[in-house]
């Protein structure tokens, strides 16, 4: 039995109960978990579907204990409404209405606890005419328009993996709402449902690019905009060895750091303020770039403002000498992976233990949480201790 840390986070005290799930709301749950929650993950018999890793390598389930329950049967159903009981938190990602179909709906949780704070998350939300269409992130955030502003002039649309719908509006926007409900839950002392869903939160994350659609400023080819590759300035630029620097020298005093640090004249450049030259000038930087390598550009932008930085692959992250000094990076299990974030002052967050396998705290966690005759759930089968 693994011993259980004791949570430092500002959200220590805080009990969640997270249904087994993919993707965001599994994210969700492990930075609830890094923040100082206790959270219990209830996974079903083989797991929640998607297993494309080993259990030590998924690092979006660290930071908490997982029990297996077989929903199916009664007294797991009874099971999990105890853990209710306790809870300020329920998470689950199901389509809607599963929840609902289970006899664990807000409904019937909220007649149990009506403290309790029941976030659901989804991709299309919880009504709507796709509500109950199946879908991943690349099917969200292509509805937001944010995947057609996402890629260069003449391109097709470029895939951010699933980092801007999934954990960017779908993740965030509900780690957002859950906490918003808890605040206000002190003035009233009610819980309330949370309905976060990709889409939305997508949705949420272009305001600025709407506000620019609106005011006729923000075109709608790709590749021809400020902020999407098509300023010159704004750009990634290949090195001498094949490998990249990002430039983002939007403001005068960063862009003129930008040439010096080339060893561009600046008279000999094209005006940057005229869209129509910015072919001639993206020619001139790309030569440029093209003259050193990355480790060299490194160096000669090192204590400049000119916004220059080199495109740094994912499993070289962690060495990079500003992440490392700030330690952005730690390893749980010999796993290299993101520390928590954000950072606090009085109460840090840590991550309290590597991912489980399904079931592995079946009888402690079941048993912590004041579930009643937990031997007798895993004696006939009910919950499953790994």
């Amino acid at each position: 039995m693994d011993a259980t840390p004791q949570p430092t986070g500002p959200l220590a005290g805080l009990k969640v109960v997270e249904m087994a799930g993919i993707g965001p709301a599994p994210f969700v749950a492990m930075v609830l978990a890094d923040l100082g929650a206790d959270v219990i993950r209830v996974d079903r018999p083989g797991g929640p579907g998607l297993q494309v890793t080993a259990p030590a390598y998924d690092v979006l389930n660290r930071g908490r204990r997982n029990v297996c329950l077989d929903l199916k049967r009664p007294e797991a159903r009874e099971a999990v409404l105890q853990l209710v009981d306790r809870a300020d938190v329920l998470l689950e990602g199901f389509r809607p209405g599963v929840m609902e179909r289970l006899g664990l709906g807000p409904q019937e949780c909220a007649a149990r606890n009506e403290r309790l704070v029941y976030a659901r998350m989804t991709g299309w939300g919880q009504d709507g005419p796709l509500a109950q269409r199946a879908g991943h992130d690349i099917a969200y955030i292509a509805l937001t328009g944010a995947l057609h502003a996402t890629g260069r002039a003449g391109g097709p649309p470029q895939v951010p993996a699933n980092l801007l719908g999934d954990f960017g509006g779908g993740a965030m926007t509900c780690l957002v709402g859950i906490l918003a409900a808890l605040h206000e839950r002190t003035r009233s002392g009610l819980g309330q449902t949370v309905d976060a869903a990709i889409v939305d939160g997508t949705a949420l994350l272009t305001a600025q690019l709407q506000g620019l659609v609106g005011a006729g400023v923000w075109e709608p080819s790709r590749g021809v905009n400020l902020l999407d590759t098509g300023a010159p300035f704004y750009d990634v630029y290949e090195t001498a060895d094949g490998e990249h620097m990002a430039v983002g020298a939007l403001e005068p005093r960063f862009y003129a750091a930008l040439l010096e640090g080339l060893g561009v004249d600046p008279a000999q450049v094209p005006d940057r303020n005229d869209p129509a030259l910015w072919p001639r000038l993206r020619t001139t930087l790309a030569a440029a770039f093209a003259g050193r390598t990355q480790a060299e550009w490194v160096e000669t932008f090192a204590d400049s403002d000119a916004c220059v930085a080199p495109v740094v692959p994912l499993h070289r992250a962690p060495q990079h000498p500003h992440l490392a000094a700030r330690a952005a990076y730690t390893q749980v299990d010999g796993v290299t992976q993101p520390a928590p974030a954000p950072r606090f002052g009085r109460t840090p967050g840590a991550v309290g233990r590597g991912p489980a396998a399904t079931g592995q705290h079946t009888r402690e966690a079941l048993g912590d949480w004041g579930v009643a005759d937990v031997d007798a759930l895993i004696d006939t089968g009910v919950a499953v201790q790994a």
